[in-house]
């Protein structure tokens, strides 16, 4: 039998395979690529307790498939922060991040016209997963970048010590398993 931890998230039950990051480390792998139930379902349930927003802004990741249903479900625009510079990018404008689940640093990017779409505006940063807070912190360098203001940061799960903190919104807290 594989090793897994049963998650109980938005009124759904998910068996996570439990994957070693490291010697010391392993982690409930939650996947939202696919689960069209589980993305509907976290979305409406994160939306419930995130403030008012005018934008969502996400990483071009896991990610992605929430805030798209969360932009679905609020009528309100989405922007995926990209992994590095498109060709159709006039002024990109990068930020690095590290992440758990990545070995190297990331790149994260956002075109001048997308941040200039932001100015002014309420800006609602999601993910699917908060661990660290590495990409969390890029986002909100990122957003930095205009007039915009995060209101909320949200995500489906609150990895290891990331459910302590009191700065995020999230559904339910993930366990992380560490070895002796």
């Amino acid at each position: 039998m594989e090793n897994v931890y049963t998650l109980n998230i938005a009124g759904l039950t998910r068996q996570l395979p439990i994957c070693k990051v490291n010697d010391k480390l392993s982690i409930a792998a939650f996947i939202m690529f696919s689960d069209v139930e589980l993305t509907v379902a976290c979305a409406t349930e994160l939306l419930k307790k995130c403030p008012e927003f005018d934008v969502i802004v996400t990483a071009e990741a896991k990610g992605i498939p929430l805030a798209y249903e969360m932009s679905r479900q609020s009528g309100k625009r989405y922007i995926p922060a990209r992994k590095g510079p498109k060709l159709y990018m006039a002024e990109p404008v990068i930020v690095e991040d590290q992440s758990i689940t990545t070995a190297a640093k990331q790149r994260l990017v956002l075109d001048k016209k997308d941040l200039e779409y932001m100015n002014g505006k309420r800006v609602l940063i999601v993910d699917d997963v908060i661990s660290t807070g590495g990409s969390l912190h890029a986002l909100e360098n990122l957003v930095h970048h205009s007039s915009g203001t995060v209101v909320g940061k949200a995500a489906a799960l609150a990895e290891g010590d990331a459910a302590d903190r009191d700065d995020i919104i999230f559904l339910e807290p993930l366990p992380l398993f560490f070895h002796e």
